[in-house]
């Protein structure tokens, strides 16, 4: 076991699940062949809540703590989120490019230890289309094309998130470097969908 305890892997999902009060959040670490593992963690994001700051609680009980994120401006920290362990320690943080993410988004994800990733939408075509469906008058028809993010360290690739297709927002999360703590890339993934502007 490593500082996150059972999250061992490098391979995770997670699944939004809409509920009539809340979001739900379920990570379940992805096995070799595809399948679905043990459900690792889950949280709840409680819809109109001005505070953001989500939970993850080991397993599908919800008993123990596993980290937090938490918006940095709750601590007086300025802009973009971090991400706390159960003990209270640092895991890492990320934030949104405002300017980049404009055509494209962008985010910047640390790790004490390692050099900072940046994070982008993958296609193009599809962010500036993703910008186009905001302003149009489908309040009720939610986008369901799948768009992903790659993020960077110098020009390589150290982690990824896809979505999948379906009405319901599913993500797969790959970690390519060894190092990279799994709480916090999963942490980003849920940012990409909860927290993102566009």
């Amino acid at each position: 076991m490593d500082s996150a305890g059972q999250w061992t892997g490098g391979r995770f999902t997670v699944r939004q699940e809409t509920r009539l009060k809340a979001d739900r959040y379920r990570v379940s670490e992805l096995l070799p062949d595809g399948s679905q593992g043990e459900v690792l963690a889950c949280a709840e994001v409680k819809h109109f809540s001005l505070k953001k700051k989500i939970t993850f609680h080991a397993g599908v009980s919800g008993a123990r703590v596993l980290f937090t994120i938490e918006e940095r401006g709750l601590r007086g920290g300025g802009d973009g989120y971090d991400v706390w362990d159960a003990e209270g320690d640092l895991v890492g943080g990320f934030e949104e490019q405002a300017v980049s993410s404009l055509v494209r988004s962008t985010w910047v994800l640390d790790q004490p230890g390692l050099p900072a990733a940046v994070g982008r939408e993958r296609n193009r075509f599809v962010a500036v289309l993703r910008r186009v469906w905001d302003f149009l008058p489908l309040d009720v028809v939610p986008f369901l094309w799948p768009y992903h993010f790659d993020f960077e360290t110098g020009g390589k690739q150290v982690l990824k998130v896809d979505r999948k297709w379906g009405l319901r927002d599913c993500y797969v999360v790959d970690i390519l470097v060894p190092g990279t703590d799994p709480r916090l890339a999963v942490a980003q993934a849920v940012a990409l969908d909860t927290f993102q502007d566009r």
